[in-house]
């Protein structure tokens, strides 16, 4: 074999982000050291595998090839060093959560997966949808939870759960209380929106796309606390899931509005790169967060802690 696993893992990080400084700092090593890995390994096979566009380092189509399977002979090498120290971990897993699932599904199943496995290492990051399906296309996350779907066919995408949008505003706002409104009447009024990207913001124009009247958006925020706050304080109404809402709904500090022309219905989705290997850790992820939706028809039927 006339490569490491040194040289590889030099290569991936270089590659995730195109650049021979970042990747350095992120594996503790000087930028020569770096350089010089990534050096010997092309010179080694006599190949290019980035080609350099003004500051950053792009893959070229070898290196598109390589990439998948470097992360995944890395990752099986990191199982083999788990499991000949003898650890009680799975080693470590890289998430990708949307808001919603990030805020109030992902920090219990990591809670849970890390009192399972005490040694292991999780880190989580919480972006919209976009962000989140570059992550796992450019194999910095692991395992991508999502809200929506996901047509990348370098992306395995798998059903988890169906989750449910929900129109409200302020038990104070005009609307509050009708039991019949047109999706007109709803167009007119300020929203506050979910940003570009999101999978909410894309199923909310996707639901109301036969209509000319587009929505007539005062704030965009890329919380889904911070929309709460802003409807309940009367600036508009929103449009986030059931499983977000439900504590403000039982508490009476947000109501929802009938919208009965409007298909809110999605599925939150798990997806992974295609030439992704499943580590234990992420299948043991997988099973905990299928674990803990079993029974549940929707996202807002999953017994969660009541915060009041």
């Amino acid at each position: 074999m006339h490569y490491t696993l040194r040289q590889l893992e030099v290569f991936v990080a270089v590659a995730q982000h195109e650049s021979v400084s970042q990747a350095a700092r992120t594996l503790a090593l000087s930028q020569s050291a770096t350089s010089t890995a990534l050096a010997e390994l092309e010179r080694q096979f006599d190949c290019q595998l980035l080609d350099r566009l003004g500051k950053r380092l792009k893959l070229n189509a070898l290196g598109f090839q390589l990439l998948p399977k470097a992360v995944a002979l890395l990752d099986r090498g990191e199982e083999i060093e788990e499991l000949l120290r003898g650890q009680q971990g799975v080693g470590s897993l890289d998430v990708g959560a949307t808001l919603t699932i990030g805020n109030y599904l992902a920090t219990l199943l990591i809670s849970d997966f890390m009192q399972r496995y005490p040694g292991s290492r999780v880190r989580l990051a919480v972006r919209n949808t976009r962000n989140i399906i570059e992550g796992v296309r450019q194999h910095t996350l692991d395992l991508g939870l999502i809200e929506g779907q996901c047509d990348d066919e370098a992306i395995i995408s798998q059903p988890w759960v169906e989750d449910e949008l929900c129109v409200f505003c302020s038990p104070r706002h005009p609307l509050a209380g009708s039991q019949n409104l047109e999706l007109e009447r709803l167009l007119r009024e300020d929203w506050i929106m979910r940003e570009q990207g999101s999978g909410t913001r894309m199923t909310l124009e996707q639901a109301a796309r036969h209509r000319r009247s587009r929505f007539n958006t005062l704030l965009e925020l890329e919380h889904t606390e911070g929309i709460k706050r802003a409807v309940e304080s009367g600036l508009g109404i929103g449009c986030i899931s059931k499983l977000a809402l439900r504590d403000a709904f039982r508490r009476g500090s947000l109501v929802p509005l009938p919208t009965p022309e409007l298909d809110l219905k999605r599925q939150f989705t798990f997806i992974w790169h295609r030439h992704k290997y499943l580590t234990t850790g992420v299948r043991e992820f997988l099973r905990l967060c299928r674990e803990m939706t079993a029974g549940a028809k929707r996202s807002d039927e999953i017994a969660l802690p009541y915060t009041p």
